[in-house]
């Protein structure tokens, strides 16, 4: 099938394996030696483990989203460029198991894409035509996935002391626009700024910045305790 304009305008040119708008269907093979059965794996133990995730699912399940492995998640070679990508089309989240090769990275693209999931459960998204819905949702997930976090940022040799931080939700959610919309870069930052105040301090589900694992368990201890406490009344 060759390559459509839709496919280029929004990005699936970046997940050849959606050109179809078809499920993968997984072989015994692909299950036991390729890189599918790692991503799998990897994603099990990203779910049952990372507090940033756990917290994310419980709250999409109370908003009447329940989540489903093998529904929602499917594990994909993709371009070089992304690790991820939300299929709001599918409501699936794409993992790019040829790019992501360690747990700690499987953690944050599922908790990055978990994000857009959750704001697609919550609000009337209009991913396809409203630049400022994609905006919104790209900000929200820099700010709240760990992307931006301090070691992250060292990791990749960006240093920076005075609002770094809001810097590099900044800069990665334009990225993200001008990798699945075909726009200019002044546009993407354009539509990014417009935005960004209210987005930035949107901190749902966790009700503040998870700036690492450590706040990630204490938003989700708040979480669960908050809904036994409304179970109770």
């Amino acid at each position: 099938m060759g390559q459509t304009k839709q496919d280029e305008e929004y990005g699936y040119d970046l997940f050849p394996e959606r050109s179809a708008r078809k499920p993968t269907q997984i072989t015994i093979r692909d299950s036991l030696f390729t890189f599918r059965n790692k991503c799998q794996v990897m994603l099990m133990f990203a779910m049952e483990t990372s507090p940033y995730a756990k917290l994310l699912l419980s709250a999409m399940k109370n908003s009447g989203c329940k989540v489903f492995k093998d529904r929602h998640f499917s594990c994909e070679d993709c371009d070089g460029t992304v690790s991820g990508g939300f299929d709001a089309a599918s409501s699936q989240i794409v993992l790019c198991q040829n790019n992501i090769h360690q747990q700690a990275h499987m953690n944050r693209v599922v908790t990055h894409e978990l994000i857009h999931a959750f704001d697609h459960c919550r609000a009337h998204v209009d991913w396809f035509n409203n630049f400022r819905h994609l905006a919104c949702s790209e900000i929200r997930a820099a700010n709240l996935s760990g992307d931006c976090s301090f070691s992250n940022e060292v990791s990749r040799f960006n240093f920076g002391l005075k609002e770094h931080h809001q810097q590099c939700v900044r800069g990665r959610a334009v990225r993200s626009i001008l990798a699945v919309r075909k726009v200019s870069l002044e546009e993407a930052q354009k539509i990014v700024d417009e935005v960004f105040d209210s987005c930035f301090n949107d901190h749902a589900p966790f009700g503040r910045i998870p700036h690492g694992n450590k706040d990630a368990k204490f938003a989700y201890r708040e979480y669960v305790n908050r809904d036994r406490y409304y179970m109770n009344l």
